[in-house]
C-alpha cells in the first residue's frame, strides 16, 4: 500500500483548517469587539489562546506526513540500497516542502495574534 500521497494530503490538510479557522476567529472576534467594546481585552486574550492552539494543529498535519515520508522512505532504501541516493534526495525535498506548510500555519497565527 502506498502511503506517499496519503502524507503529502495530510501535510497539505494540516495547514488548511487552521488558516480557515484563524481567519473565522479574526472576523467573529472583531465583530465581538465592535458589539462590547469594553470587553475587547477578555476577546483579544480568548483570540490569542485559540490562535495558539490554532498554530498547534497547523504543524501537526506536515509532522505526520514527514513521518510517513521517512518510513516510505526507509522502506524504499531497504528494499533497493542501490537507489539509496536518489530516494534520500527526493526525500529531502519533500520534507522540506511538507515543513515549509508547517512554518505557514505559525506565520499565518502569529499574524492573527500580532495583527488584531
Amino acid at each position: 500500500m502506498d502511503l506517499g500521497p496519503l502524507g503529502a494530503g495530510i501535510a497539505a490538510l494540516g495547514v488548511l483548517g487552521p488558516g480557515i479557522g484563524i481567519g473565522i476567529l479574526a472576523g467573529m472576534s472583531s465583530a465581538a469587539i465592535g458589539r462590547n467594546p469594553d470587553a475587547a481585552g477578555q476577546i483579544r486574550g480568548l483570540a490569542i489562546i485559540l490562535a495558539a492552539f490554532a498554530e498547534g494543529l497547523g504543524v501537526l498535519g506536515p509532522g505526520i506526513g514527514i513521518g510517513i515520508l521517512a518510513g516510505m522512505s526507509s522502506a524504499a532504501i531497504g528494499r533497493n540500497p542501490d537507489a539509496a541516493g536518489q530516494i534520500r534526495g527526493l526525500a529531502i525535498i519533500l520534507a522540506a516542502f511538507a515543513e515549509g506548510l508547517g512554518v505557514l500555519a505559525i506565520v499565518v497565527g502569529l499574524l492573527a495574534i500580532f495583527a488584531g
